[in-house]
């Protein structure tokens, strides 16, 4: 039983009350909860003793790094529904009801590139993004509704193997159409519930936590190793405490660079970092690395960029689109179908994200292969400017080789 039904179930047989009994009496403090209480809160603590949540990754700056990357990029992206003609040719579905709610607004207070970018989030932390497909009289979808994933939950159906879909109220809990559900999951191994990167991997998330407040513990005490005063002889109380105190004052915080002042024969012996701390750097770079290969986004887009060049930028902004964000694309695309479009219209209509401009190389690249693109016979000159926004001119619109013919039109636009 999931936490939820612990909470808001109404179990109706005698077996069922004595184990809810039981679990009641039980005595359990803050400093050793119960696993479904740590499970409730998404709060499962590492072996590095910190606690890992949605809310604590994110204080996590790689991982923020990671997961805005992938949630702005799915944000980002233009999302059109087309309509495919007889001849091969597409169109974009600008009348379709779900055009309007994948590219202009998915409901009366969200834009639809920051409804994708919460729902994309909401997958990457929570492990599921939902989102609540509101329909009018005839079924026509009409609003997209985020819900919040902390409250839905989501089982198999033993006899059909199909996802059920029940959202936990204040009392009992309220089962929703799987039809009317927008379900962005993460990767998981029954395919039926997404399983949140951040729980999976909290131990390389945790680790990179500590040493963050590692980091800030030695520079908020200056950042310089300790060390030890030494004296001949031994120091009374009162005198061991005052040039503690006199000390501390001109060396440290601020005082970093001031100047310290030792009596009673007093020297001082600087303490040499250990070998871990010396390799500290080191170490953070192997755990920016590590939560890089969690959410299979590149180093250098969590700006690691210790073997990017200026050379091959390009590629790896490529790299970044096959081999991340096309998983969440295609997870995009395949809901869309299944949920908003119907039985019907899935024959001729689909939805794809236009990704041209992650894949658009520089000026001089684009020149070139455009030209090649045009002498082949492939696009035309007012295709072109219009992937480069740029209005068309007259006689633009024909399929010309500019390498074998000589008709060019002259400065009144005549040929």
């Amino acid at each position: 039983m999931s936490f939820i039904a612990r909470i808001f179930g109404r179990p109706d047989s005698a077996a069922a009350t004595a184990a809810t009994a039981t679990v009641s009496a039980e005595a359990r403090s803050l400093a050793d909860p119960a696993p479904w209480l740590l499970d409730l809160f998404g709060a499962v603590p590492a072996s590095s003793g910190v606690t890992v949540s949605p809310t604590t990754a994110m204080r996590c700056t790689p991982v923020r790094a990671a997961v805005e990357a992938i949630a702005e990029g799915i944000g980002g992206l233009p999302l059109h529904v087309y309509r495919r003609g007889q001849d091969g040719a597409r169109d974009r579905a600008s009348d379709h009801p779900a055009y309007a709610l994948l590219h202009d607004q998915a409901n009366d207070w969200s834009p639809a590139p920051q409804f994708r970018e919460q729902l994309t989030r909401d997958a990457l932390l929570h492990g599921n993004g939902f989102a609540h497909i509101g329909r009018d009289a005839t079924g026509t979808p009409r609003e997209l509704i985020r819900l919040d994933p902390a409250v839905m939950i989501v089982e198999r159906d033993q006899a059909t193997g199909e996802p059920v879909y029940r959202l936990a109220q204040a009392v009992g809990q309220r089962a929703l159409d799987r039809r009317d559900i927008l379900h962005i999951a993460a990767p998981s191994l029954d395919g039926i519930k997404g399983t949140s990167p951040v729980q999976q991997c909290r131990e390389a998330i945790a680790l990179a936590l500590a040493m963050e407040r590692y980091a800030a513990a030695l520079f908020g005490n200056g950042g310089r190793p300790s060390g030890i005063l030494s004296f001949p002889a031994k120091l009374t109380a009162d005198a061991a405490s005052r040039i503690k105190a006199s000390w501390q004052a001109a060396t440290s915080g601020a005082n970093t660079a001031g100047t310290a002042v030792l009596e009673e024969g007093g020297s001082f012996t600087p303490l040499a970092f250990s070998s871990t701390d010396a390799q500290f750097l080191e170490l953070w770079q192997h755990v920016v690395t590590e939560i890089a290969r969690v959410f299979r986004v590149p180093p250098h887009l969590i700006f690691e960029l210790g073997r990017a060049t200026w050379g091959n930028a390009g590629e790896m902004g490529a790299t970044f689109l096959r081999f991340t964000l096309m998983r969440w694309i295609k997870a995009w695309e395949g809901e869309v179908r299944l949920k908003l479009l119907t039985q019907e219209e899935r024959a001729d209509h689909y939805a794809e994200f236009l990704v041209d401009d992650l894949l658009r190389a520089d000026l001089a690249a684009r020149a070139t292969a455009y030209a090649q693109l045009i002498a082949a016979r492939v696009l035309n000159p007012n295709e072109v400017r219009a992937m480069e926004n740029r209005a068309p001119y007259a006689g633009g619109d024909e399929f010309l080789n500019p390498n074998t013919t000589s008709t060019t039109p002259n400065q009144e636009g005549e040929a």
